[in-house]
């Protein structure tokens, strides 16, 4: 039996564990990527090697941040205020909470957003007496539309800036437009797709929208400081290309300030850190990097090349498509990766702006469609499971394979409309 074929055997079973939800999805991803390392499919430094520690360190400093953040009440009283401009309605709520998100995830990474929005959304739905699970789900979606706006919001879009070099301006007037197209359907998307999930006992929303949000604030010092650091941070993670800095030394940096600066009991702050999430990357990590090792990824990828041909809108179309699909089932940081270099291959035949930006949409919005396709996914589940409210696979895909096809459609329309339509 060849590497390729044990391989994909193996990352087949992890695969199927995690949707199967049999045993937690952390344990499913560990064995995976630990049974890669003794079948001998990677070398152990190879494995540790995969890990993306950017991604790994810059969620463990944004977790910290959040969760001090969490003890101001702060989350109380933007989902006080929250409520009341919606007023009371479940899915305007929904929508706000969305659209909020979304512009977010445009400004800072999709991933710290959620870690921010979570726990507004779990108080507000304490409060109104009805499951977080259809808003936490919405915001994951809406995190990773308004992440494919910019160059930051989304990890794959630093690697496709890096490879085509593409300044924040240049991402912002591509990709911009297309995301807030994609949002303004999601939101119409979604009151058919919620519309059963979002039920309220009477006058909840009522007795939430009395509360005097001036007693929600219960720390404003250490709110304060939290802010300001917060702020740094963001600041950081704009201009980390100029300070050639990674976010994740961005994002420890704030953490260790606030910590410093707030003398936070260290032992309690880090207790709250999502460890499970964090293993989960770790072990997803090293499996995909098997499949990645013996080939398997190349191979899909060059079978896609050769329907290719010369024809730039047959390209653009399979990458985007292929990449949406590939992002479903797999981490869409580790394809992306992969895929770079066939871009750069394909460019030298064909012109190479619609390509990337194919791809882009691709991976961006492809991990909309399981729960294990984007990093956003993984935390907020984990997050909601943490809170009793655990996110099944299935039920994640009622909602996400839907978005993801519309968001499909309406990026192929425009690549054809801005980029490959005869003049």
């Amino acid at each position: 039996m060849n590497d390729v074929l044990i391989a994909g055997i193996v990352f087949f079973v992890t695969y199927a564990l995690i949707v199967s939800e049999r045993v937690p999805r952390t344990l499913a991803a560990l064995l995976g990527g630990l049974t890669m390392v003794w079948l001998g499919i990677l070398e152990q430094h190879q494995a540790f090697e995969a890990i993306d520690f950017n991604v790994i360190f810059l969620l463990t400093g944004m977790m910290i941040i959040a969760n001090v953040l969490r003890e101001t009440g702060v989350f109380q009283w933007v989902a006080v205020h929250a409520v009341t401009l919606a007023q009371g309605s479940p899915f305007r709520i929904m929508a706000i909470l969305s659209v909020i998100t979304a512009i977010s995830s445009a400004l800072l990474d999709n991933v710290t957003v959620v870690i921010l929005v979570g726990p507004i959304t779990l108080f507000i739905a304490s409060n109104l007496g009805v499951s977080p699970l259809p808003y936490l789900i919405a915001e994951v979606l809406a995190s990773n539309i308004g992440g494919a706006a910019t160059l930051i919001g989304d990890p794959p879009n630093i690697l496709i800036g890096s490879a085509a070099k593409i300044d924040f301006a240049t991402f912002l007037w591509h990709m911009g437009p297309i995301s807030f197209l994609i949002l303004i359907a999601f939101i119409g998307l979604a009151r058919l797709l919620f519309y059963r999930d979002l039920k309220m006992p009477a006058g909840r929303a009522t007795g939430l929208r009395e509360v005097d949000t001036s007693m929600l604030i219960t720390q404003p010092t250490l709110l304060r400081r939290a802010l300001i650091v917060l702020g740094g941070t963001i600041v950081g993670f704009l201009l980390h290309g100029a300070l050639h800095l990674e976010p994740a030394t961005i994002a420890l940096t704030g953490a260790t300030i606030l910590l410093i600066w707030t003398r936070q009991d260290l032992h309690h702050v880090l207790n709250e850190v999502e460890w499970p999430t964090l293993f989960f990357f770790i072990g997803l990590f090293m499996a995909v990097e098997g499949v990645v090792a013996v080939g398997l990824i190349d191979k899909v990828a060059e079978a896609a090349v050769r329907l290719v041909g010369n024809d730039v809108q047959i390209a653009a179309f399979i990458i985007l498509w292929l990449s949406a699909l590939a992002s479903g089932i797999i981490d869409n940081i580790p394809y992306t990766a992969t895929m770079i270099p066939f871009i750069q291959s394909l460019g030298r035949s064909m012109p190479i702006d619609p390509l990337w930006w194919a791809l882009a949409l691709g991976a961006d919005l492809g991990g909309n469609a399981t729960l294990v396709g984007a990093s956003a996914n993984v935390v907020i589940a984990s997050l909601a499971e943490r809170s009793g409210y655990p996110m099944k696979f299935r039920d994640f895909l009622r909602y996400g394979v839907p978005t993801t096809i519309m968001a499909m459609v309406i990026s192929t329309l425009y690549i054809w409309l801005r980029y490959l339509r005869p003049l």
